[in-house]
């Protein structure tokens, strides 16, 4: 199987998203580690005064996580399914916070300008089909000296973190995915995480699209050195 992009993947995250909160949930850690990521942004004062993209924002995990860490933050939530948004939009959210379907390439055709004071980017950069050209668009949507997360399977590099995450796939997430009838989208996922950069790698990406200050920072339990957090600041 080929990855999913663009539309067809869309399509699949639309599909999967009446059970992808119950699918989430089972997974150890999840809303945890989403939690610690936002809070490395490092936003002072609750967020207050501060506009916060949450990039990729599915069905709220995401968001949910932002206002827990920046709960006065004015957080923008953008994604591409409709069916994510519309699991994301049903739930109650601060008058502050808003969504808006757009891909994260095509951010200006759907209205989402910046400058943005912080960004947040869970589980997105896998997806896209131009990393480097993603990185390069939001960066020209951050304000000067704003901060970025970027909360991502980037494996390590090692052998045994690579092996662990097909055990987990192969035993856990792929057949919970085939039970609830999303059997391309969990296969894409475990893929997609092979084929995508080594956390060192990804770090490189970010400084060659300009950011500085870059950190990789691990995540702790099952997920360390499959799941890390990526900090980093657009220059003053």
């Amino acid at each position: 199987m080929s990855l999913l992009r663009d539309d067809a993947l869309s399509v699949a995250f639309d599909h999967a998203a009446a059970r992808y909160d119950l699918l989430v949930a089972a997974s150890p850690g999840y809303h945890g580690h989403l939690r610690r990521s936002a809070r490395r942004l490092g936003l002072p004062y609750e967020g207050r005064g501060a506009r916060v993209l949450d990039l990729g924002c599915g069905t709220g995990a995401s968001t949910a996580a932002l206002l827990s860490a920046a709960g006065r933050a004015d957080i923008t939530g953008v994604d591409a399914s409709s069916g994510m948004l519309e699991r994301a939009a049903a739930k109650r959210w601060p008058a502050h916070v808003r969504f808006v379907q757009a891909s994260a390439d095509r951010l200006g055709a759907a209205g989402v300008d910046g400058p943005f004071d912080a960004v947040f980017a869970a589980y997105l950069f896998r997806n896209v089909p131009d990393a480097d050209h993603t990185l390069a668009a939001v960066r020209d949507r951050m304000a000067p000296g704003a901060r970025i997360a970027v909360h991502e399977y980037a494996l390590s590099g090692k052998p045994v973190h690579r092996a662990l995450w097909t055990a987990v796939c192969r035993a856990v997430i792929m057949p919970l995915g085939r039970a609830g009838g999303d059997a391309g989208l969990y296969e894409h996922l475990w893929r997609s995480v092979l084929g995508f950069d080594t956390a060192e790698r990804f770090a490189a990406r970010m400084r060659a699209a300009g950011f500085t200050d870059v950190r990789v920072l691990p995540l702790p339990g099952w997920q360390t050195g499959i799941t890390h957090t990526f900090v980093a600041r657009v220059a003053s």
